[in-house]
């Protein structure tokens, strides 16, 4: 039989556990996505009352990276949301966002960056690719400084970044 001194040292441990775990998310996901994760959430926050309901978390994991299916979304309310399951605050979001994208497989990612960025599927990033997202992203690069970066990283000597290469420069820097 329990009593309720070791029953509230389990509870104090469970927390601090809890606790731990969140504080190494927020350390493996890093800042950037840490504030990337509140502004998914004051976006969709429409009425600032601190609370997104089931249709503005769906729409705000699916403004992180993840599509998540109806049943998905509810047990996150259920398992973070309020007692009745029908919202979630800004700090179960964060709880729940930050252990989604901390558990993301970085090889898969670069795999879809690199796929979006081969708008063509040609399997390879050119520098006629790499002008067009600069283009999209608003930034103005010299057309000899997209040549040398096509130069620096491409490994084999083919004129483009295949996606072994572009895997390579994402996990190493290059």
């Amino acid at each position: 039989m329990m009593n309720g001194h070791s029953y509230g040292t389990t509870q104090r441990v469970g927390a601090f556990r809890q606790q731990q775990q969140q504080q190494q998310q927020l350390a493996k996901i890093g800042e950037d996505k840490l504030e990337e994760i509140k502004e998914a959430f004051s976006l969709f926050d429409t009425n600032k009352d601190g609370y997104i309901d089931y249709f503005e978390l769906k729409v705000a994991m699916r403004a992180l990276g993840f599509d998540q299916k109806k049943d998905e979304v509810l047990r996150v309310l259920q398992q973070n949301g309020t007692d009745d399951g029908a919202k979630i605050g800004l700090d179960g979001f964060i709880r729940v966002m930050s252990g989604m994208i901390a558990a993301r497989d970085p090889v898969e990612e670069y795999k879809k960056a690199f796929k979006l960025i081969d708008e063509g599927g040609s399997g390879v990033i050119t520098a006629q690719s790499l002008r067009r997202i600069a283009r999209e992203l608003g930034e103005n690069i010299a057309e000899d400084e997209i040549q040398a970066m096509i130069d620096e990283f491409d490994l084999d000597s083919d004129g483009a970044i295949n996606e072994d290469e572009f895997i390579k420069i994402m996990m190493n820097g290059h």
